[in-house]
């Protein structure tokens, strides 16, 4: 059985199709905690943000993954790109952030830079010409090479100082801070009645290092080992819950 997410999971919910439904009251859409000793916001649209930094940061946005299966005759849906440049000014403007950071992988191939596609970034990036922005390169842009200097990108190799975090794409453990990295896409997945299971995607984090979802939504996702991490964060449509150890949490 599920424990009802919306209620603060102290109660059964009745199926797992439902957990974000049959609740007392409505969560907000993002979740504040604590890492490393400084407040940081979860969001559903699986953006991390600092207060203290006025930074958002993201993981593995893939632009142009769509147009790099379609230039190896992969028939998938156009508009990919331009959705998630959307979906990123969206936070951008949400949280009003003073800068970006991406924790790698924000191409997904030299084949996916098609004339279309880095036209709609470049048009965006006018939009915001001023924010800085930081790629940390992850192994993607290293096959696909550093965006085009017209974007005003500055990339960096792991890891990146920030505070009190290590930046990186792949995760792993630094002395120079708490790592914050990518890469893996982690998702969850809950087990309900009668051998249902939803699988959503996560932020978890560790004693010495967390993973952010990926950013993009043209992406797949690798299953965390619940025991790994010490605080697991599902999305669950447009709400960021947290997951209690309780719940379980497994590779099928």
């Amino acid at each position: 059985m599920l424990l009802c997410a919306t209620c603060q999971w102290q109660h059964v919910a009745c199926d797992v199709g439902r957990i974000t439904t049959a609740c007392r009251y409505l969560p907000s859409v993002s979740h504040t905690t604590t890492l490393a000793g400084t407040t940081v916001v979860l969001d559903a649209d699986r953006s991390l943000y600092l207060p203290a930094w006025e930074t958002l940061i993201v993981a593995d946005v893939h632009w142009g993954k769509a147009a790099a299966f379609r230039a190896l005759g992969v028939p998938v849906p156009h508009g990919t790109t331009r959705a998630g440049l959307g979906k990123l000014d969206a936070a951008l403007r949400r949280t009003n952030a003073a800068q970006l950071i991406v924790l790698g992988d924000l191409w997904h191939a030299r084949a996916g830079m098609a004339p279309g596609t880095v036209q709609a970034i470049e048009a965006w990036r006018e939009t915001c010409r001023a924010l800085p922005i930081t790629l940390v390169r992850g192994n993607h842009d290293l096959h696909a090479g550093d965006p085009p200097a017209s974007l005003g990108i500055t990339c960096v190799n792991a890891p990146m100082p920030f505070g009190p975090f290590a930046l990186c794409h792949h995760p792993c453990e630094h002395d120079e801070g708490y790592v914050l990295a990518g890469h893996v896409h982690p998702v969850a997945q809950l087990f309900g009645r009668g051998r249902q299971k939803l699988t959503l995607p996560c932020f978890a984090f560790g004693a010495r290092g967390g993973l952010l979802p990926a950013f993009g939504e043209f992406t797949g996702g690798a299953i965390i080992e619940r025991r790994d991490y010490r605080d697991v964060h599902v999305i669950a449509d447009d709400t960021v819950l947290p997951l209690p150890s309780a719940v379980a949490v497994q590779a099928p």
